[in-house]
């Protein structure tokens, strides 16, 4: 998922200079939203796999 997130994120870079505007937003919007749902996953899994190891 983070590697799904940072190949968008370069997408949106790209897109942003070539000036792509709407593709880049959308790409960066889809970037961040992965990102956190990526943060949130890591942070369950160290939490709940701690407490049953």
């Amino acid at each position: 998922m983070l590697k799904w997130a940072i190949i968008l994120l370069v997408i949106a870079l790209i897109a942003g200079v070539l000036g792509f505007g709407g593709i880049a937003g959308a790409a960066a919007g889809i970037a961040k939203i992965l990102f956190f749902v990526f943060l949130i996953l890591f942070a369950l899994s160290l939490f709940f796999g701690r407490r049953m190891a």
